[in-house]
């Protein structure tokens, strides 16, 4: 048996794996050896070294060991794993055969790790919360229900951990951030997963225009790390970081991308949404209608850019804005057409939190499924008085996608769901 590559030079014995890595100490080693008929597996040599009259080196095989069987071949060498299903399906086959798919996971694995540090050298406390919640909170969603057997109670996947991160900011954990997994029984598509993971991070004494700040900062510093630039690539567009990320309201946002929205009846801007295909209520307020539209246009905001002034009534758990009550201190941040990151001043009045709750809970009862639950230990908690507050939520399978250049959700998942194999 010949082995080309790996074989250290010098006389001696040597553990080695057909055409893999040689160790010399004789520990045991592991590669993938194709024997002469075609199917794949790991062998573990035990040979002597020498070298032939043209002072090629090679070996002479004493012994060898089976380390494991490999019943399937490969994908052809040249042309690799091609289709896109079964990438997501065969993962597995996905990493041995694309370098690319490797360097994606590489880069998420540095992504989440780089976020971490900067967070904990700013004094953020990283916790850890339920992901079994006999209330689901945090976010307009519909869960997944389970049952326990032993508290004879039903239980509910986390939809999002922001209820509790900000009970442990009552008990006086001020900066705290959590890197969680969360699940929603929701659709599926480039953007959706139904378990996906968020950076969410609450910080006492801080309002959401510090958040933007200290947004943009992290994301400049984030792509120096990872990527060793400002500026990125993503489809057909290069995204620059480097400048001072725009901020929009609503408003402003649809007089610039989409000014045929830009009305001011209820009835008038319903009638325009439904030309355009968009089920609109006339009876809703201006305010959610504008955020309707604003959904049809937000493909468009390609550089950084922060959205503000998100109606009250959509946003439950966010704080009124001094001046104009009907909106709140809220914003959202979208590159590349997506909305990356969300959040806002934190309401901790506990009985405005507990009217919005009862307005939710009403929807709910009229069959929205996404409302929120009334949620009284956390109406509890505030009245014992939570600091002003700022807390964001970061989509880190959308923020990996934009740092790998990824067009699908899925190519950022090692495992994303999909419809049973027929």
């Amino acid at each position: 048996m010949n082995i080309r590559r790996g074989l250290a030079a010098g006389a001696g014995i040597v553990t080695a794996v057909a055409a893999g890595i040689v160790l010399e100490s004789g520990e045991p080693a592991h590669a993938v050896a194709p024997p002469a008929d075609g199917v794949y597996a790991g062998w573990l040599v035990r040979a002597l070294e020498r070298s032939t009259e043209r002072r090629e080196i090679t070996v002479r095989v004493e012994a060898f060991t089976l380390l494991a069987k490999s019943l399937r071949p490969l994908p052809e060498k040249w042309h690799g794993l091609s289709d896109v299903e079964t990438r997501y399906r065969q993962r597995y086959v996905d990493l041995i055969v694309n370098p690319q798919a490797r360097e994606i996971f590489t880069k998420r694995t540095r992504i989440i790790d780089s976020l971490r540090e900067l967070l904990r050298k700013e004094g953020y406390v990283e916790v850890e919360t339920p992901m079994m919640q006999p209330i689901p909170g945090g976010a307009a969603a519909r869960p997944f229900r389970t049952h326990h057997n032993a508290l004879g109670m039903d239980l509910f996947l986390r939809v999002a951990p922001e209820l509790y991160l900000k009970r442990l900011v009552v008990g006086g954990l001020e900066k705290v951030f959590e890197i969680n997994r969360n699940f929603r029984n929701e659709g599926i598509s480039t953007r959706h997963n139904p378990e996906f993971t968020m950076l969410e991070f609450y910080e006492a004494y801080r309002d959401y225009r510090y958040l933007m700040d200290f947004t943009e900062e992290m994301l400049r510093a984030l792509a120096k790390t990872v990527l060793g630039s400002l500026t990125l690539r993503y489809g057909e567009h290069s995204i620059d970081l480097g400048k001072p990320f725009e901020r929009l309201t609503i408003e402003e946002a649809l007089r610039r991308h989409a000014p045929e929205y830009a009305k001011t009846d209820p009835k008038v801007l319903a009638g325009t949404l439904g030309l355009a295909g968009v089920k609109a209520d006339p009876k809703s307020s201006i305010a959610v209608l504008k955020l309707q539209a604003f959904e049809t246009i937000e493909d468009r905001l390609l550089q950084p850019t922060f959205i503000v002034d998100y109606p009250a009534e959509v946003s439950p758990l966010a704080r009124r804005n001094d001046a104009h009550p009907d909106i709140t201190d809220r914003f959202e941040l979208y590159i590349a057409g997506r909305e990356i990151a969300n959040g806002f001043s934190e309401l901790n009045d506990p009985e405005d939190q507990a009217a919005r709750f009862e307005e939710q809970a009403k929807a709910k009862a009229a069959g929205d499924e996404e409302s929120m639950y009334y949620d009284a230990d956390y109406i509890r908690a505030l009245e014992y008085g939570l600091p002003p507050t700022a807390g964001e939520g970061i989509g880190i399978d959308r923020l990996v996608m934009l740092f790998t250049n990824s067009p699908s959700i899925r190519d950022v998942l090692l495992f994303p769901h999909l419809r049973r194999e027929s």
